[in-house]
């Protein structure tokens, strides 16, 4: 018995090609940067829009010229306004700094009932679940942090938390932020992408504060963007789900063709080593596969007749080998019994007999042993011959005209009706002739002097059908299908005893079914039933 695998390389090549579209899924999670940059382009588009209007609020309201008549920005003016501007948006702060880097105001700090100075902590939204962080941990080590640590693919900046927090809390440091907009006063200063030590992402803009095209400072707009976190953290779980599912349906279904596919094909495996080693003669394919309606319950059938057709073959060898042996053994035993007595017979007379019956003996072995070898070697030899369209009309007139050639007086005459076009099928040729030739032969042999053997040949349906008919004793009723087997000899009183083997219509029979055609006896008889002659019918499938 065959060791069953743990895993089948079926159900491993299941798994692996239903896990592809699976891994797309999965594959997705490494491809959300683009919506993650996405969002945070409209954030910092919208934080800079809102920069702006702080900009210009602060040179409108809160810049006036010094004693040097150059224009500078009034804190005392600048904070109340900022701190308005900004408390509805708790979550965001706003500095402005002078052209020296000074901080001038801090939307965070604001004048208190009796002149207390109080500083607002900013809002930050809760910490995030463990589970939120667990699938951040896992996802950012795959496939690295979505924010670069200083410039990303966007062109985004991102730099630490600021040097001081007391003072900057989460504005980035301020010179690098001076240094972009004094140097670049008519474009856009890069936005600071970073996250905090909480891991919190923050966006920071910078815009200069420009009166009568002059720098008089620079408004730092810091706004804590949960909401990307979040709506990418949401999609991340979305496709999570969406490859769970796909990863379990894939696990179930590929369970389910294991057990629809992989199992019966290594059942039948099993049961194909079995026969191999000969301890599976009958039943060796279980009903629940043979009885299956798809192609597995086709190929166990085919399994199936296939071995019963090789235990037939095997029966058949064996019936075959020891019909040889029996009808080898009775002219050597003859032959045995006349050496024996001619070794005790003076009799010239009676020892010529003896020879004679040992000569016919010897021959009757010869034949023997060539129909033999012939039957031995056809199944064989038609298998390796490549079948070829053969005309059997053709044929027919072929033996008939030998027949009249060499036909003696009073030898019986033979018809022919057969169609002028043709009766073609496919196979050997030599085959074919050897089948008609034995059954014209018997004809021949159990037709009175002067009587007719009729040959037809016609189609019919998808076959084609040829009858040899002669007007012979018949056939005994008992003996219509008998008179196939091996070494069965039923021939006529005129005959010699031993002038044939018996096999011919075995072989005929076995040349035939290769054909995949059939052959069958019967008697002709007339109107009273009386029987008039024996007739043999041939069917072959029709050359396509």
């Amino acid at each position: 018995m065959p060791k069953k695998p743990r895993l089948s390389r079926l159900l491993r090549d299941i798994l692996l090609v239903n896990l592809l579209p699976v891994a797309l899924i999965f594959a997705a999670l490494f491809y959300l940067d683009q919506y993650q940059q996405g969002l945070l382009t409209a954030e910092v588009s919208a934080l800079r829009e809102q920069a702006r209007i702080y900009a210009g609020a602060i040179s409108q309201t809160a810049v006036q010229n010094n004693a040097g008549g150059q224009p500078t920005i009034d804190p005392n003016l600048a904070q109340p306004l900022l701190y308005q501007l900004t408390e509805p948006t708790p979550n965001a702060q706003a500095m402005i700094y002078g052209p020296d880097g000074e901080v001038l105001a801090n939307s965070r700090v604001h004048p208190g009932p009796g002149g207390a100075i109080i500083t607002e902590p900013l809002a930050a939204p809760p910490p995030p679940g463990f589970f939120n962080r667990f699938v951040s941990f896992v996802y950012d080590h795959l496939s690295g942090s979505v924010v670069a640590s200083d410039e990303d693919e966007s062109g985004m900046v991102g730099s630490g938390a600021g040097e001081n927090p007391d003072t900057l809390g989460w504005q980035p440091d301020p010179r690098e932020a001076l240094q972009l907009t004094s140097s670049t006063p008519n474009q856009e200063t890069p936005p600071f992408v970073r996250r905090d030590a909480q891991g919190q992402l923050l966006i920071t803009v910078a815009e200069p504060i420009l009166d009568a095209q002059q720098n008089v400072g620079t408004v730092l707009l810091t706004r804590e963007a949960s909401e990307v976190d979040a709506a990418v953290f949401a999609v991340r779980i979305s496709i999570l789900g969406l490859f769970a599912l796909a990863l379990a349906l894939t696990v179930i279904v590929s369970l389910y063709l294991a057990r629809t596919l992989a199992r019966p094909i290594q059942r039948l495996a099993n049961a194909a080593a079995l026969m191999r080693e000969g301890r599976a003669r009958s039943q060796a394919i279980p009903d629940s596969i043979s009885g299956r309606n798809d192609e597995i319950g086709t190929l166990a059938r085919a399994l199936d007749d296939s071995t019963k057709a090789l235990w037939a073959r095997m029966d058949a060898i064996e019936q075959f080998a020891a019909d040889v042996s029996h009808e080898i053994k009775n002219p050597l035993s003859s032959i045995r019994s006349a050496i024996e007595t001619l070794a005790r017979v003076e009799d010239p007379t009676r020892a010529t007999r003896l020879l004679a019956i040992i000569t016919q003996d010897v021959a009757r072995l010869d034949r023997l042993i060539t129909d033999i070898s012939d039957s031995s070697r056809l199944d064989s030899e038609l298998s390796r011959s490549a079948p070829e369209v053969v005309d059997l009309a053709r044929i027919l007139a072929t033996l008939v005209e030998i027949h009249e050639t060499t036909r003696r007086d009073g030898g019986p005459l033979m018809l022919l009706d057969a169609p002028a076009g043709g009766l073609f099928v496919r196979g050997s040729e030599h085959r074919l002739v050897q089948v008609l030739r034995n059954l014209i032969g018997n004809a021949v042999s159990f037709s009175p002097p002067g009587a007719n053997i009729h040959l037809r040949g016609r189609e019919t349906g998808g076959l084609v059908e040829l009858a040899v008919e002669d007007e012979g004793p018949g056939i005994p009723d008992g003996k219509l299908d008998d008179i196939f087997g091996r070494f069965y000899s039923e021939r006529p009183q005129s005959e010699q005893f031993g002038s044939h083997s018996g096999l011919g219509l075995s072989i005929s029979r076995q040349i035939i079914e290769a054909h995949q055609g059939r052959i069958s006896a019967e008697n002709r008889r007339d109107e009273t039933g009386a029987i008039i002659g024996a007739r043999f019918v041939i069917r072959l499938p029709k050359a396509g």
